[in-house]
Formats: structure tokens, C-alpha cells, sequence
């Protein structure tokens, strides 16, 4: 396994590898292990009200993929800590089309996952928004847009979207600076009939 300090790339996905993380209990112990860093199958299981055997389970299904790794810097005695092994996936949309149909399930599984994702997001913000500083209650954003564009336009604004956020990435405030927060941005391109 790969030693990391901090999970900074971001990894494509292929058939095997989403067979490993399409399943809703690891795709959550993954998104939990990015955003709140190393922790154990113990708290991992509290935190996401599971079985502790079940985290540990799956944790190490995880890892068997590359998605998890050990974090003994913070393990005392025979704690078992895990951490992300990378910053994100990137999935690539010929999965949908992928000839076996374990990869076409997983791919579907996965996609419906994200989207469930970003509902509970948003949903928890709107529920907890008062918890926030003043400043921050005024500075979030929940838009939509109606464009009509071709495949190849399409493409250009979301690889346009993709570059402006790495660039707020790479100037992102020191840990520790006041004021600081993870923010979490959700970007949807589809189609849609009109009729």
C-alpha cells in the first residue's frame, strides 16, 4: 500500500475499483474520512450510527481497493485508524456502457449515491444554517440556471467550472485560519425535456 501524509490526487475510477467503493456504507466512510480526517472503525460507526463490525468490514474492503489506508501516527495500542488515500474520485461515464452488467449496476448504484450525497448535504445546511456565524449565514448560494447548449458547449462550461474551483483550491487559506471553513460545492449538468 501507498504511503501518504495527505490524500492530494484525485483517482480515476475503473471497473474493479468502483466495484469496490459502489456500496452507500463505504461510500459514506469514505466521504468521512476526507472531511473529518483519521479516525477508527468506533468512532467511524457512531458518527454514522452503524455496527462497529460493520464499519470494520467495510473499512477494510476500502482498503483492499486503495480508497483506505492505515493511519498509525494517530493509533495507540491496537486501535486500527484509517485515513483517505486520496483527495476525490473521478468517474468516468463509459462505466454506464461497460459490457458486464455487474459494472453497469455498480456505475448506476454509485451515481444514484453521489446525488442521495449532495441531497443530505443540502438538506443538513438548510436544517443547521442557524448554527453558523452571521457571516456565514449570509454567504452560501443555492442557484439554478436554465441554458440551451449543445453537447460541446456543455463540456466547455463544465471544464470551465472544474478549472475556477481548482483555482480557489490551490490559494485555500492555511489550517487554522479564522474564519476558515470546508465548503462543499455541488455542480449538476444535464439535460432535460421541455415538453
Amino acid at each position: 500500500m501507498k504511503e501518504s501524509q495527505d490524500p492530494q490526487e484525485v483517482r480515476s475510477l475503473d471497473a474493479r475499483s468502483l466495484r469496490g467503493l459502489a456500496h452507500p456504507l463505504r461510500m459514506q466512510l469514505l466521504n468521512a474520512l476526507r472531511r473529518g480526517g483519521p479516525a477508527t472503525a468506533s468512532q467511524l460507526a457512531a458518527k454514522l450510527g452503524e455496527s462497529s463490525g460493520a464499519t470494520s468490514y467495510h473499512l477494510r474492503q476500502l482498503a483492499a481497493h486503495g480508497f483506505v489506508e492505515d493511519a498509525p501516527e494517530h493509533g495507540k495500542g491496537r486501535e486500527r485508524w484509517w485515513k483517505a488515500a486520496h483527495l476525490g474520485v473521478r468517474f468516468d461515464g463509459k462505466l454506464f456502457e461497460d459490457r458486464d452488467p455487474e459494472v453497469r449496476g455498480a456505475a448506476d448504484l454509485f451515481m444514484h449515491e453521489v446525488a442521495n450525497q449532495h441531497t443530505r448535504e443540502l438538506a443538513t445546511w438548510l436544517g443547521t444554517r442557524d448554527d453558523w456565524s452571521e457571516e456565514w449565514q449570509r454567504t452560501w448560494d443555492m442557484s439554478d440556471w436554465t441554458l440551451s447548449l449543445t453537447p460541446e458547449l456543455a463540456r466547455e462550461l463544465i471544464e470551465k467550472m472544474h478549472d475556477l474551483v481548482e483555482t480557489y483550491r490551490v490559494q485555500a487559506p492555511a489550517e487554522g485560519t479564522p474564519g476558515a471553513e470546508q465548503v462543499r460545492l455541488h455542480s449538476h449538468v444535464m439535460p432535460i425535456h421541455t415538453d
